[in-house]
């Protein structure tokens, strides 16, 4: 019989542990802290999808009722929303029986097969249906090259119930919740979460703080600022965002409404003044938000799609 000498057997061990602390660096955190009664946050990472937080770069909100749970987003992967679950159980025994999708970004309903197979239903507003679909397995493909065999499980997994108006309540274990939908904002299902009786808002992707917000292809500036404009009439106690801390209403327009704002007229005074979009894009005046993670990478593509945002009106 062939002996294993003292160093492989030294090699072997020292591979197990390294292997063991890679998996362990890997796994997300996810720890929701409480924001009022019944009403829980968890704040995500503000970087890029990374292996270290399984994609998972975004807030989730959790509502514990007395007939349940109800979790708001389901993070990016099947994985992931494991490790949401997981978390939900450190804060409640109820279980998850109501999930809410606040839009169509990854992170957003990607984990909405973990909590289907858990008996959950998956409820978003019927806007987000068609980017959920177009979107949906290119944001997987997308999270498989970021995340390697961490994205494994993960199917792209729609709601089971669509909201289709623009205002909707429902009672879910005796909790009163309403929906706002304006038209879409950083996507075309973007929608607000309001609990009238706590005062706390949950943006989903409408509120970004602490880091600047992103437009992308799909996004729309004009309803994003129409959401935002209801949000001002909640008047909310609390914002738990898209991305960033637990925030005030002053902190989100000024990071987030006043950043729109100043974007749209600048480019439309270009587009009317028939200036072009390169120009356009070095000539706006980004000093005030350069403080907000992810600005500089992010500025000149939030700027050139307003113009031609601008440009369609």
């Amino acid at each position: 019989m062939r002996q294993v000498s003292n160093t492989t057997w030294i090699g072997v061990c020292l591979s197990a542990v390294l292997w063991l602390l890679a998996s362990s660096a890997a796994a997300v955190e996810v720890n929701f802290q409480p924001v009022a009664e019944g009403v829980y946050a968890h704040i995500g990472d503000m970087g890029a999808r990374t292996v270290a937080n399984e994609g998972l770069n975004a807030n989730i909100g959790l509502v514990v009722t007395p007939a349940g749970a109800v979790l708001i987003d389901s993070g990016a992967t099947y994985a992931s929303a494991r490790q949401i679950h997981a978390a939900v159980q450190r804060v409640t025994t109820q279980p998850v029986r109501w999930v809410i999708n606040t839009g169509g970004q990854d992170h957003r309903w990607l984990g909405n097969g973990y909590f289907q197979s858990q008996g959950a239903e998956i409820i978003a507003h019927a806007a987000a249906e068609a980017d959920m679909r177009n979107r949906g397995h290119d944001h997987l493909s997308g999270l498989q090259a970021a995340l390697g065999k961490l994205a494994d499980g993960t199917v792209p997994t729609l709601p089971t119930r669509w909201l289709s108006a623009h205002d909707e309540t429902l009672k879910l274990g005796g909790v009163l919740f309403e929906f706002k939908q304006r038209g879409g904002a950083h996507t075309p299902g973007d929608m607000l979460v309001w609990l009238p009786q706590t005062g706390v808002l949950f943006s989903g992707d409408v509120v970004y703080v602490d880091r600047l917000l992103g437009v992308i292809p799909v996004s729309q500036t004009k309803p994003w600022l129409a959401t935002f404009a209801e949000i001002e009439r909640l008047a909310p106690a609390r914002i738990v965002p898209g991305h960033g801390g637990v925030t005030t209403l002053a902190i989100a327009q000024a990071q987030t409404r006043d950043y729109l704002l100043a974007l749209r007229a600048h480019m439309k005074k270009a587009v009317d003044d028939g200036q072009d979009m390169s120009a356009a894009v070095r000539s706006f005046d980004a000093k005030p938000y350069m403080r907000l993670r992810n600005a500089a990478e992010l500025m000149p593509g939030n700027a050139s799609r307003t113009y031609l945002e601008l440009e369609r009106e």
